[in-house]
């Protein structure tokens, strides 16, 4: 008896898988293209964020004025650290605006605002807002690390039963009948981990990175609050 050929390579198993494995395939690839576009923005996003926040907290310490440095915030503006400062600075600015008219004289202690707890409210919230714009986007990569695996499977399953299908039409469960579906099968398996393992590990990798943003932002803050009580607040 002669053997019968059969081509089981990925690529062949892809033009020759049926329609709802091939769209599949696609949406897998589509969701892995998306997830590398997003890991490069963001991390181009957060290293500029870094080397800002660097300059921006060297530039802080060495001013003598806060005034100045926040007319130099221009110089800064993918800093979260300027953001947070501006925010809070805009809020004494306000604080300032509204105190009693005897206290304004120009032999009024400078020492003389009040409600620091408008001041650390707006910090808070100027903080959760620089997490929220650093976090953006990232559930895309959690929820194709949390899906991918299981779209592909729907894929496996799919052309499984395709095979079971044929051997059924046929009444033959040699290879050359059952090749091809297993083989689109192992194929949807493949790619849907292909998708979401690197979607897990640059997920992880950037939640991490932020997390350490996120305890630099809370230190700065800490820091200036410090700052501000002692030379503006009763």
């Amino acid at each position: 008896m002669d053997k019968v050929a059969v081509n089981t390579s990925p690529i062949e198993a892809i033009l020759q898988a049926s329609f709802v494995v091939q769209l599949t395939l696609l949406v897998l690839v589509g969701l892995s293209v998306v997830c590398w576009g997003i890991a490069y923005s963001k991390w181009k996003q957060l290293k500029r964020i870094k080397i800002t926040n660097e300059v921006f907290l060297s530039y802080f310490w060495k001013s003598d004025s806060l005034e100045n440095l926040y007319d130099d915030l221009d110089k800064f503006r993918d800093s979260t650290l300027a953001h947070v400062f501006k925010s809070a600075y805009l809020e004494m600015k306000k604080l300032a605006d509204s105190r009693p008219s005897e206290n304004k004289a120009e032999n009024a202690p400078k020492s003389s605002l009040n409600n620091i707890d408008n001041l650390e409210r707006v910090i808070r919230k100027a903080i959760e807002n620089e997490m929220a714009h650093m976090e953006s986007k990232l559930t895309v990569l959690a929820t194709t690390g949390s899906t991918g695996p299981f779209v592909g499977l729907f894929g496996t399953v799919w052309g499984i039963m395709s095979s079971f299908h044929k051997i059924g039409a046929t009444g033959n469960a040699s290879l050359a009948v059952v090749a091809p579906g297993i083989s689109e099968a192992l194929v949807a398996t493949a790619i849907g981990l292909a998708a979401a393992i690197p979607a897990v590990v640059l997920y992880n990798h950037f939640v991490s990175t932020i997390r350490k943003e996120e305890i630099e932002l809370n230190n700065f803050s800490a820091d200036f609050l410090n700052i501000v009580k002692r030379n503006f607040f009763n």
